[in-house]
């Protein structure tokens, strides 16, 4: 079935099931941190309503639907399939919905994906996380990228930004604003919503969305407070896990931009260990910013900080590998996860800190953790560790 037709009859259902049970919609964007936040929100959410979204990154004009229904994605080429969840919908827009609130999450891979969504979608509170390169591909410049961004404003109430990760000439436009952060002033700040400050970065800004997103919605501070307490690490997104000989391992190896690796290496920075080790992979979609964006990362590695850097990938070794060396650091260079990660397994020292971070095709990092994980079973943890997957990672590196 074509694409468009089956977003218009799930954009039709939408519509129907959102104003049947007046159900209030969050939608996150973002250059960085969309799925840490829309989970944070969800979980926060959880504790004063019914609240529907979805632990994966269904984030296109077909898949965010189907959250709605709690409905799986079939093939596009399997009409039957579709006519099936088209029937489900539909008998399930006869029924009591059983939430108050769906929060859901906009990719913004290229231009023109997030402008759709304004034909089936009314924002109650639109999150913007960041603006930072990412895609850049597929984008001319920032300005593009920010407009991408910014089209969630033309199907949000209200807006809640990011201000230490977003320009403020790109929010100037916006009437219906309030803002988050941790190094500026703003409308919400750990201190106004006591959320821990010992957590990463990445983490501190999930839950400050959630919490201010909660406040709105009119939570009261304790079931607020309780859902902070409920929020969970997320597979590949500052995740922590035990590492051999007592380290410490931070999966952040789901994806990677310059702004979210800078993050990832401050913290990193923040913790005490007699051996600190980034293992840094490329940076993919990047276009021709990749040479900077990799410099750029590079010229954050830490010589004073970083016992060692490893890179993973051909622009991380041509460019990060470089400018991280020109600043000082050790650093070492493979082209694929796996002997990456038989490099790392016997220099491990006691009590070892070893940051993973990079994007997924042609580097796939979160297999460099398998080489170093303190129990195996761990291995579930980590993101892209399903058959199809493994299939994929098996042929990008003949294993």
């Amino acid at each position: 079935m074509a694409k468009k037709a089956v977003a218009a009859v799930l954009g039709h259902q939408v519509r129907r099931l959102v104003k049947k049970n007046n159900l209030k919609v969050v939608g996150v964007v973002g250059s960085i941190g969309k799925t840490s936040t829309k989970l944070a929100i969800a979980t926060v959410l959880g504790a004063g309503y019914r609240v529907r979204s979805q632990e994966g990154n269904y984030n296109d004009i077909i898949t965010v639907p189907l959250i709605f229904f709690g409905e799986q994605t079939p093939s596009l080429f399997n009409p039957f399939a579709w006519l099936a969840v088209f029937w489900r919908n539909q008998k399930q827009l006869r029924s009591s919905y059983p939430y108050d609130v769906a929060v859901i999450e906009m990719g913004s891979d290229e231009p023109g994906l997030i402008s759709p969504f304004k034909n089936y979608l009314n924002l109650e509170i639109g999150v913007i996380t960041a603006i930072t390169p990412e895609h850049m591909a597929n984008f001319a410049d920032m300005d593009a990228v920010a407009k991408e961004e910014l089209a969630i404003s033309q199907m949000s109430s209200l807006i809640l930004a990011n201000t230490d990760l977003v320009d403020a000439k790109y929010l100037k436009e916006i009437p219906e604003l309030l803002t988050y952060a941790i190094n500026k002033s703003a409308d919400y700040s750990p201190k106004n919503l006591d959320v821990d400050t010992k957590l990463s970065e990445p983490e501190v800004y999930s839950r400050l969305a959630a919490a201010a997103v909660a406040q709105k919605l009119g939570m009261q501070p304790a079931d607020i407070k309780k859902g902070l307490a409920s929020i969970k690490p997320v597979p590949g997104r500052m995740q922590k896990l035990a590492g051999i000989n007592g380290s410490t391992i931070i999966d952040d190896s789901y994806n990677a931009s310059p702004a979210a690796a800078k993050l990832a290496l401050d913290y990193l920075y923040s913790l005490e260990s007699p051996q600190k080790i980034a293992v840094l992979g490329n940076m993919n979609e990047m276009g021709d910013y990749s040479q900077a964006a990799h410099k750029e990362v590079g010229e954050h590695c830490d010589p004073k900080q970083l016992s060692l850097v490893v890179t993973i990938g051909a622009d991380a070794e041509k460019y990060l590998a470089p400018a991280a060396e020109a600043k000082g650091c050790k650093v070492h260079s493979f082209n694929d996860p796996y002997t990456a990660g038989e490099y790392l397994k016997p220099i491990l020292k006691k009590d070892a800190v070893v940051l993973v971070k990079g994007s997924q095709n042609g580097v796939f990092a979160e297999e460099t953790i398998k080489f170093i994980l303190a129990d195996q079973k761990d291995t579930q943890k980590l993101v892209r560790q399903s058959d199809y997957w493994l299939r994929t990672k098996g042929k990008a590196f003949k294993r």
